[in-house]
């Protein structure tokens, strides 16, 4: 990093390299622009570090550690199988390293500048980009902050060696005897079940009714049942109190129904949601238009109300996911580049790797009803399914919502083995404007757990084979 009073100048400044950020600073590079990136931390951000990819290696271990033990009803015995935490961890880093060392790849072929540090905004058009040893100035003409989110830590529970948030969670050095988990949403619904796949001795406490909120009530009923089979004790409508750490783990008090309780364990992860990374930028200096949530306003194609800063990810409004903040990157910088890409969120999935996964896409039958639709909404559950017997692992179903008028799918909901990855045919249906009968006469391959969504969409038009 060059010292001096002579500016850095460059087309367009990308302000964070999460999934967001870098993909934003290589789509802007393809459209001709001159880019530079700036992070004070690790390239690929919160998901590729201590988020997404580190806790799919986690959960990925813990699954294939429960298999290895075997299956009776398979046939399958196995003895003396035991876990190397230790090696569990070193692998959930290569895959790391491998993904972040692709991301300083990627951005070098396509000619993106690459700084370490800190940025705060002088004016509309300036950064200062500050590490711990100098500073230098850039103009930009344009610049696109993806600058992601950070846990929220509640005041009662402050982080230590024994209370942790989801990067504490990943990184332990041991398998825990005991852990609580003070929220039921998906970070603490995924790792508190990675952890009890390992054979700790997990409680959830989750302050509303039910885990997983945003999810029909069917779709939780499947993770609430695996869960206890692995002996996660769920506690709902739980009210965490504080914390008291001992000499070798901690004390969690709560009350539930009016009743005062305490638990003892190793350790207590804390998941009560994220806050965005708005603050100590000079944002507001410059006048940027923040809600009283700290997220930055934008309009559809992610421009703030300075016309040349946009925003995108976590920092905006909607759900915190990678792939959202990855979609408004490349929208934000086509249209720096005067392309008229808008923002359109109703393709954009949502999936819990949970035990089993759930999905879900566009409209849920509720949803659509609130929206005003009148629709057909049918399931076609994978115990009819022959790939999803042969893996022994039929639990759930696909659901198509689906305008009655014409068809038309305008949701799916998939709970049940690869959801995350059988959504995408779903969320292709919805963004492409498909109908039930598209995807009932595209010919699906068998046994494939893919046909479990042709089969719904013959239920929608009344016409199912291997369903009464």
């Amino acid at each position: 990093m060059v010292v001096g009073d002579f500016p850095e100048e460059v087309d367009t400044l990308v302000v964070g390299a999460g999934p967001g950020g870098y993909v934003a600073a290589i789509r802007a590079a393809q459209m001709g622009q001159k880019v530079t990136i700036v992070d004070k931390g690790n390239l690929g951000g919160v998901c590729l570090n201590v988020g997404c990819i580190p806790s799919k290696a986690l959960i990925s271990a813990g699954h294939r550690y429960e298999h290895a033990k075997g299956s009776e009803d398979m046939g399958i015995v196995a003895e003396n199988v035991s876990v190397n935490f230790d090696k569990v961890q070193e692998w959930k880093g290569k895959i790391v390293n491998k993904l972040t060392g692709g991301v300083e790849s990627l951005l070098k072929a396509n000619k993106v500048d690459i700084v370490k540090g800190e940025a705060y905004f002088v004016d509309k058009n300036t950064v200062k980009i500050m590490d711990e040893k100098q500073s230098q100035t850039y103009k930009f003409k344009d610049c696109i902050i993806a600058t992601g989110s950070r846990t929220i830590e509640l005041k009662p529970f402050p982080y230590s060696d024994r209370v942790l948030d989801s990067t504490g969670a990943l990184n332990l050095k041991e398998i825990p005897g005991k852990l609580v988990v003070i929220g039921g949403g998906y970070i603490g619904t995924e790792l508190g079940g990675a952890y009890a796949s390992f054979g700790s001795e997990v409680t959830i406490l989750e302050g509303t009714k039910d885990i997983l909120g945003g999810f029909e009530k069917g779709m939780t009923q499947l993770v609430k049942k695996r869960l206890k089979k692995k002996g996660v004790e769920l506690v709902t409508e739980a009210m965490a109190q504080g914390v008291e750490e001992t000499d070798d783990g901690v004390k969690v008090t709560y009350e539930v129904k009016g009743e005062e309780k305490t638990i003892e364990a190793d350790y207590l992860l804390v998941t009560v949601g994220r806050r965005p990374n708005t603050d100590e930028m000079g944002l507001e200096d410059i006048g940027l238009e923040m809600d009283d949530k700290g997220l930055v306003k934008i309009d559809k194609q992610c421009r703030t109300n300075l016309d040349n800063i946009y925003a995108i990810g976590d920092i905006v409004d909607g759900p915190q996911l990678a792939h959202k903040a990855s979609y408004e990157g490349k929208i934000a910088a086509e249209a720096i580049s005067g392309e008229k890409s808008e923002i359109d969120y109703l393709g954009i999935p949502a999936v819990v790797f949970s035990d089993p996964e759930l999905a879900s896409v566009g409209y849920s039958e509720e949803s659509a009803k609130e929206a005003g639709y009148e629709v057909v909404a049918k399931k076609f559950p994978f115990a009819a399914n022959g790939r999803a017997l042969s893996l022994n692992d039929s639990d759930g179903f696909v659901k198509l919502v689906t305008r009655k008028s014409d068809g038309l799918v305008i949701g799916a909901q998939v709970a049940g083995p690869n959801a995350s990855d059988l959504i995408a045919e779903l969320g292709l249906a919805v963004e492409a404007g498909m109908t039930a009968e598209d995807l009932s006469l595209t010919i699906h391959a068998h046994p494939t757990l893919g046909e479990a969504v042709m089969e719904a969409a013959e239920v929608v038009l009344g016409m199912p084979i291997h369903t009464a």
